[in-house]
Protein backbone atom coordinates (compact mmCIF):
# COMPACT_ATOMS: atom_id res chain seq x y z
CA UNK A 1 0.00 0.00 0.00
CA UNK A 2 1.54 3.51 -1.47
CA UNK A 3 1.42 6.48 0.90
CA UNK A 4 -1.53 7.63 -0.87
CA UNK A 5 -3.07 4.60 0.15
CA UNK A 6 -2.21 5.09 3.56
CA UNK A 7 -3.24 8.73 3.65
CA UNK A 8 -6.48 8.10 2.52
CA UNK A 9 -7.03 4.91 4.88
CA UNK A 10 -6.47 7.22 7.47
CA UNK A 11 -9.79 9.38 6.59
CA UNK A 12 -11.85 6.24 6.36
CA UNK A 13 -14.03 5.52 9.13
CA UNK A 14 -13.03 2.41 10.19
CA UNK A 15 -9.53 3.62 11.43
CA UNK A 16 -10.83 5.04 14.32
CA UNK A 17 -11.65 1.04 15.19
CA UNK A 18 -8.06 0.02 14.31
CA UNK A 19 -6.54 2.63 16.42
CA UNK A 20 -9.18 1.86 19.27
CA UNK A 21 -7.41 -1.83 19.04
CA UNK A 22 -3.82 -0.66 18.77
CA UNK A 23 -5.05 1.14 21.75
CA UNK A 24 -6.33 -1.63 23.63
CA UNK A 25 -9.72 -1.54 23.00
CA UNK A 26 -11.65 -5.09 23.28
CA UNK A 27 -12.87 -6.41 19.83
CA UNK A 28 -16.23 -7.40 21.05
CA UNK A 29 -17.09 -4.25 21.40
CA UNK A 30 -17.05 -3.58 17.84
CA UNK A 31 -19.44 -6.79 17.06
CA UNK A 32 -22.52 -6.16 15.23
CA UNK A 33 -21.44 -2.63 14.72
CA UNK A 34 -21.28 -0.25 11.11
CA UNK A 35 -17.87 -1.32 10.75
CA UNK A 36 -18.09 -5.07 11.57
CA UNK A 37 -18.12 -6.52 7.04
CA UNK A 38 -20.15 -9.47 8.96
CA UNK A 39 -23.02 -7.55 10.16
CA UNK A 40 -22.91 -4.97 7.18
CA UNK A 41 -22.93 -8.06 4.43
CA UNK A 42 -25.71 -9.95 6.82
CA UNK A 43 -27.74 -6.54 6.00
CA UNK A 44 -27.32 -6.12 2.54
CA UNK A 45 -31.46 -6.74 1.08
CA UNK A 46 -31.52 -9.74 -1.60
CA UNK A 47 -33.06 -7.21 -3.53
CA UNK A 48 -29.90 -4.97 -3.51
CA UNK A 49 -28.05 -7.73 -4.61
CA UNK A 50 -30.25 -8.76 -7.21
CA UNK A 51 -31.08 -5.01 -8.79
CA UNK A 52 -27.24 -3.90 -7.79
CA UNK A 53 -28.30 -1.19 -5.69
CA UNK A 54 -24.95 -0.27 -5.22
CA UNK A 55 -26.08 2.46 -2.74
CA UNK A 56 -27.31 0.72 -0.38
CA UNK A 57 -24.18 -0.70 0.05
CA UNK A 58 -21.84 1.22 3.00
CA UNK A 59 -18.91 0.72 1.04
CA UNK A 60 -17.39 3.82 2.46
CA UNK A 61 -16.75 2.48 5.67
CA UNK A 62 -14.21 0.08 4.63
CA UNK A 63 -10.68 0.84 3.59
CA UNK A 64 -10.75 1.84 -0.89
CA UNK A 65 -14.70 0.86 -0.38
CA UNK A 66 -15.33 3.33 -3.52
CA UNK A 67 -12.44 1.93 -5.08
CA UNK A 68 -14.03 -1.33 -5.14
CA UNK A 69 -17.99 0.17 -5.53
CA UNK A 70 -16.82 1.71 -8.70
CA UNK A 71 -15.26 -1.77 -9.94
CA UNK A 72 -17.72 -3.29 -9.17
CA UNK A 73 -20.13 -0.39 -11.71
CA UNK A 74 -17.49 -0.84 -14.76
CA UNK A 75 -17.79 -4.55 -14.50
CA UNK A 76 -21.62 -4.84 -14.44
CA UNK A 77 -22.45 -1.95 -16.71
CA UNK A 78 -19.16 -2.03 -19.39
CA UNK A 79 -19.99 1.75 -19.21
CA UNK A 80 -15.94 2.25 -20.32
CA UNK A 81 -14.72 0.54 -23.04
CA UNK A 82 -11.13 -0.83 -22.22
CA UNK A 83 -11.92 -0.17 -18.21
CA UNK A 84 -13.94 -3.13 -17.27
CA UNK A 85 -13.19 -3.11 -13.30
CA UNK A 86 -11.62 -6.84 -13.08
CA UNK A 87 -8.65 -7.10 -11.10
CA UNK A 88 -9.50 -4.77 -8.71
CA UNK A 89 -11.15 -7.70 -5.78
CA UNK A 90 -8.46 -9.98 -6.12
CA UNK A 91 -5.51 -7.21 -6.41
CA UNK A 92 -7.13 -5.61 -3.01
CA UNK A 93 -7.18 -9.27 -1.46
CA UNK A 94 -3.18 -10.34 -2.67
CA UNK A 95 -2.21 -6.81 -0.59
CA UNK A 96 -4.00 -7.77 2.36
CA UNK A 97 -7.02 -5.49 2.24
CA UNK A 98 -10.43 -7.73 2.08
CA UNK A 99 -12.85 -5.63 3.90
CA UNK A 100 -14.65 -3.74 1.60
CA UNK A 101 -13.55 -6.18 -1.24
CA UNK A 102 -15.88 -9.38 0.97
CA UNK A 103 -19.01 -6.19 -0.22
CA UNK A 104 -18.00 -7.63 -4.06
CA UNK A 105 -19.09 -10.95 -3.05
CA UNK A 106 -22.82 -11.09 -4.13
CA UNK A 107 -22.49 -8.97 -7.16
CA UNK A 108 -19.81 -10.63 -8.68
CA UNK A 109 -21.81 -13.91 -7.87
CA UNK A 110 -24.52 -12.27 -10.16
CA UNK A 111 -22.24 -11.16 -13.02
CA UNK A 112 -20.96 -14.78 -13.16
CA UNK A 113 -24.50 -16.22 -13.02
CA UNK A 114 -25.17 -13.73 -16.69
CA UNK A 115 -24.78 -16.44 -19.13
CA UNK A 116 -24.88 -12.76 -21.83
CA UNK A 117 -21.89 -10.84 -19.75
CA UNK A 118 -18.76 -11.02 -21.47
CA UNK A 119 -16.95 -11.22 -18.29
CA UNK A 120 -18.11 -13.35 -16.48
CA UNK A 121 -15.16 -15.55 -16.03
CA UNK A 122 -13.02 -12.96 -14.70
CA UNK A 123 -15.59 -11.54 -12.48
CA UNK A 124 -15.83 -15.66 -10.61
CA UNK A 125 -12.45 -16.19 -10.48
CA UNK A 126 -12.42 -13.09 -8.10
CA UNK A 127 -15.37 -14.49 -6.21
CA UNK A 128 -12.97 -16.47 -3.88
CA UNK A 129 -10.66 -14.38 -3.18
CA UNK A 130 -11.85 -12.69 0.16
CA UNK A 131 -12.76 -16.05 1.45
CA UNK A 132 -9.12 -17.61 1.62
CA UNK A 133 -6.55 -15.94 3.32
CA UNK A 134 -2.56 -17.14 3.41
CA UNK A 135 -3.09 -19.45 0.99
CA UNK A 136 -0.41 -18.10 -1.83
CA UNK A 137 2.82 -21.00 -1.95
CA UNK A 138 1.06 -23.22 1.03
CA UNK A 139 1.34 -26.90 -0.29
CA UNK A 140 1.59 -29.02 2.69
CA UNK A 141 -0.75 -31.91 4.53
CA UNK A 142 -1.21 -29.80 7.50
CA UNK A 143 -2.08 -26.68 5.13
CA UNK A 144 -3.39 -27.27 1.80
CA UNK A 145 -7.35 -27.02 1.66
CA UNK A 146 -7.51 -25.72 5.64
CA UNK A 147 -10.92 -23.52 5.72
CA UNK A 148 -11.97 -22.43 9.43
CA UNK A 149 -15.21 -22.11 9.63
CA UNK A 150 -15.62 -21.02 13.07
CA UNK A 151 -16.00 -16.97 13.25
CA UNK A 152 -13.44 -15.57 15.11
CA UNK A 153 -13.67 -12.56 18.12
CA UNK A 154 -9.83 -12.49 18.98
CA UNK A 155 -7.94 -9.79 17.06
CA UNK A 156 -4.69 -12.28 17.37
CA UNK A 157 -6.48 -15.37 16.07
CA UNK A 158 -4.96 -17.30 13.39
CA UNK A 159 -5.72 -15.20 10.46
CA UNK A 160 -4.21 -12.26 12.33
CA UNK A 161 -4.92 -8.18 10.40
CA UNK A 162 -5.17 -7.10 7.35
CA UNK A 163 -2.47 -4.57 6.72
CA UNK A 164 -5.00 -1.59 7.41
CA UNK A 165 -5.22 -3.34 11.06
CA UNK A 166 -8.87 -4.46 10.09
CA UNK A 167 -9.45 -7.90 11.54
CA UNK A 168 -8.71 -10.42 8.56
CA UNK A 169 -10.86 -12.93 9.95
CA UNK A 170 -13.89 -10.71 9.84
CA UNK A 171 -13.61 -10.38 6.70
CA UNK A 172 -12.65 -14.11 5.52
CA UNK A 173 -16.08 -15.10 7.58
CA UNK A 174 -18.65 -12.37 5.72
CA UNK A 175 -17.27 -13.50 1.79
CA UNK A 176 -18.13 -17.47 3.01
CA UNK A 177 -21.17 -16.24 4.35
CA UNK A 178 -21.86 -13.76 1.12
CA UNK A 179 -21.01 -17.57 -0.51
CA UNK A 180 -22.69 -19.67 1.63
CA UNK A 181 -25.91 -17.34 0.59
CA UNK A 182 -25.52 -17.42 -2.85
CA UNK A 183 -25.26 -21.20 -3.22
CA UNK A 184 -27.46 -22.19 -5.55
CA UNK A 185 -26.68 -19.66 -7.80
CA UNK A 186 -22.63 -21.19 -7.77
CA UNK A 187 -24.51 -25.03 -8.11
CA UNK A 188 -25.98 -23.98 -11.15
CA UNK A 189 -22.69 -22.91 -12.94
CA UNK A 190 -21.18 -26.47 -12.40
CA UNK A 191 -23.39 -27.46 -15.25
CA UNK A 192 -21.89 -24.39 -17.33
CA UNK A 193 -21.06 -24.86 -20.83
CA UNK A 194 -17.85 -23.09 -20.29
CA UNK A 195 -14.75 -25.42 -18.61
CA UNK A 196 -13.46 -22.18 -16.64
CA UNK A 197 -16.74 -21.19 -15.35
CA UNK A 198 -17.09 -25.01 -13.68
CA UNK A 199 -13.63 -24.86 -12.49
CA UNK A 200 -14.22 -21.62 -10.73
CA UNK A 201 -18.06 -22.42 -9.45
CA UNK A 202 -16.93 -25.33 -7.50
CA UNK A 203 -13.22 -24.22 -6.19
CA UNK A 204 -15.57 -20.93 -4.65
CA UNK A 205 -18.07 -23.73 -3.33
CA UNK A 206 -15.49 -25.37 -1.30
CA UNK A 207 -15.47 -22.26 0.67
CA UNK A 208 -18.99 -22.45 2.01
CA UNK A 209 -20.82 -23.39 4.71
CA UNK A 210 -22.07 -26.67 4.39
CA UNK A 211 -22.72 -28.83 7.44
CA UNK A 212 -25.77 -30.47 5.99
CA UNK A 213 -23.04 -31.88 2.71
CA UNK A 214 -25.48 -29.93 -0.25
CA UNK A 215 -22.29 -28.26 -1.91
CA UNK A 216 -20.35 -31.93 -0.92
CA UNK A 217 -23.89 -33.42 -3.21
CA UNK A 218 -23.59 -31.61 -5.40
CA UNK A 219 -20.24 -32.04 -6.43
CA UNK A 220 -20.28 -35.81 -6.80
CA UNK A 221 -23.40 -35.21 -8.95
CA UNK A 222 -21.61 -33.19 -11.61
CA UNK A 223 -18.85 -35.43 -11.33
CA UNK A 224 -21.09 -38.49 -12.38
CA UNK A 225 -21.35 -36.42 -15.69
CA UNK A 226 -18.34 -34.73 -16.12
CA UNK A 227 -16.07 -35.49 -19.31
CA UNK A 228 -13.26 -33.12 -19.23
CA UNK A 229 -10.84 -34.61 -16.57
CA UNK A 230 -9.51 -31.49 -15.37
CA UNK A 231 -13.29 -30.17 -14.18
CA UNK A 232 -13.22 -33.55 -12.70
CA UNK A 233 -10.04 -33.23 -10.64
CA UNK A 234 -11.45 -29.81 -9.62
CA UNK A 235 -14.31 -31.38 -8.36
CA UNK A 236 -12.53 -34.29 -6.54
CA UNK A 237 -10.37 -31.36 -4.98
CA UNK A 238 -12.81 -29.15 -4.24
CA UNK A 239 -14.86 -31.92 -2.12
CA UNK A 240 -12.00 -32.87 -0.62
CA UNK A 241 -12.10 -29.24 0.53
CA UNK A 242 -15.32 -29.16 1.89
CA UNK A 243 -14.81 -32.17 3.32
CA UNK A 244 -11.72 -31.01 5.33
CA UNK A 245 -14.11 -28.11 6.88
CA UNK A 246 -17.29 -30.14 7.42
CA UNK A 247 -15.46 -33.72 8.59
CA UNK A 248 -17.13 -36.73 6.16
CA UNK A 249 -15.34 -40.45 6.90
CA UNK A 250 -17.37 -41.89 3.96
CA UNK A 251 -16.11 -39.03 2.24
CA UNK A 252 -12.65 -39.66 3.01
CA UNK A 253 -12.44 -42.96 1.70
CA UNK A 254 -14.71 -42.43 -1.35
CA UNK A 255 -11.55 -39.98 -2.51
CA UNK A 256 -8.90 -42.85 -1.43
CA UNK A 257 -10.68 -44.98 -3.49
CA UNK A 258 -10.64 -42.62 -6.28
CA UNK A 259 -6.64 -42.25 -6.43
CA UNK A 260 -6.34 -46.14 -6.03
CA UNK A 261 -9.00 -46.65 -9.19
CA UNK A 262 -6.77 -47.08 -12.05
CA UNK A 263 -10.07 -46.58 -14.22
CA UNK A 264 -9.76 -43.24 -13.34
CA UNK A 265 -8.31 -40.19 -15.67
CA UNK A 266 -4.64 -39.76 -14.18
CA UNK A 267 -5.49 -35.67 -13.06
CA UNK A 268 -8.68 -37.43 -10.96
CA UNK A 269 -6.39 -39.90 -9.36
CA UNK A 270 -3.48 -37.27 -8.42
CA UNK A 271 -6.06 -34.89 -7.32
CA UNK A 272 -7.73 -37.31 -5.27
CA UNK A 273 -4.11 -38.23 -3.84
CA UNK A 274 -3.39 -34.86 -3.06
CA UNK A 275 -7.22 -34.77 -1.29
CA UNK A 276 -6.83 -37.71 0.74
CA UNK A 277 -3.40 -36.72 2.24
CA UNK A 278 -4.75 -33.76 3.52
CA UNK A 279 -7.48 -35.30 5.44
CA UNK A 280 -5.55 -38.01 7.11
CA UNK A 281 -2.36 -38.49 8.59
CA UNK A 282 -1.91 -41.59 7.49
CA UNK A 283 1.04 -42.43 6.35
CA UNK A 284 1.52 -42.46 2.45
CA UNK A 285 1.55 -45.70 1.34
CA UNK A 286 3.42 -47.12 -0.98
CA UNK A 287 0.87 -47.56 -3.97
CA UNK A 288 0.06 -44.10 -3.68
CA UNK A 289 4.03 -42.85 -3.96
CA UNK A 290 4.19 -45.31 -7.02
CA UNK A 291 1.07 -43.97 -8.49
CA UNK A 292 2.37 -40.27 -8.09
CA UNK A 293 5.88 -41.42 -9.62
CA UNK A 294 3.83 -43.19 -13.18
CA UNK A 295 0.72 -40.32 -13.12
CA UNK A 296 2.94 -37.04 -12.33
CA UNK A 297 4.54 -36.30 -15.97
CA UNK A 298 5.46 -32.74 -16.58
CA UNK A 299 3.12 -32.49 -18.84
CA UNK A 300 0.49 -33.24 -16.63
CA UNK A 301 1.72 -31.35 -13.95
CA UNK A 302 1.64 -28.03 -16.10
CA UNK A 303 -1.88 -29.03 -17.54
CA UNK A 304 -2.94 -29.19 -13.59
CA UNK A 305 -1.91 -25.85 -13.06
CA UNK A 306 -5.43 -24.69 -14.33
CA UNK A 307 -6.66 -26.02 -10.96
CA UNK A 308 -6.91 -22.98 -8.68
CA UNK A 309 -5.75 -25.05 -5.50
CA UNK A 310 -2.69 -25.75 -8.13
CA UNK A 311 -1.99 -22.50 -9.17
CA UNK A 312 -1.78 -20.95 -5.93
CA UNK A 313 0.60 -23.83 -4.72
CA UNK A 314 3.08 -23.66 -7.40
CA UNK A 315 6.15 -21.23 -7.40
CA UNK A 316 8.34 -19.39 -9.99
CA UNK A 317 10.21 -22.63 -11.42
CA UNK A 318 8.10 -25.57 -9.80
CA UNK A 319 4.38 -26.25 -10.45
CA UNK A 320 2.09 -26.67 -7.88
CA UNK A 321 1.43 -30.37 -8.60
CA UNK A 322 5.34 -30.97 -8.22
CA UNK A 323 5.36 -28.88 -5.13
CA UNK A 324 2.63 -30.61 -3.64
CA UNK A 325 3.84 -33.83 -3.62
CA UNK A 326 7.28 -32.76 -2.77
CA UNK A 327 6.15 -31.18 0.14
CA UNK A 328 3.78 -33.87 0.85
CA UNK A 329 5.62 -37.00 0.34
CA UNK A 330 9.50 -35.88 1.30
CA UNK A 331 8.33 -33.26 4.28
Amino acid sequence: MGWRDVGEWRTDPTFAMCQALVDGAELSSFVAGPFDVRAVMADIRPEAKDGFLLGEVPWEHFPQGNRVREAVHLLHTGDSPGRTGTGVVSGMCANDMRAAAVLAVPFLIRIAADTGHPHRADALAEVSCPARARYFGVASRDELLLHRTETYDDLYDGYGVEVSGYPAGWSIAAARAAITADTALLRSLLDDPDPAIRIRAAYTLATAADPEHAVRTAFRTRLAVEQDPIVRATLVLATAEATRAHPHPPTTEWIRERWRDRTQAPEVRLAAAIGWLCLTEEPAPGNLRAAVDDLATNERAHAMDALPWMAAAGGSDETGLRRCFRKMLHP
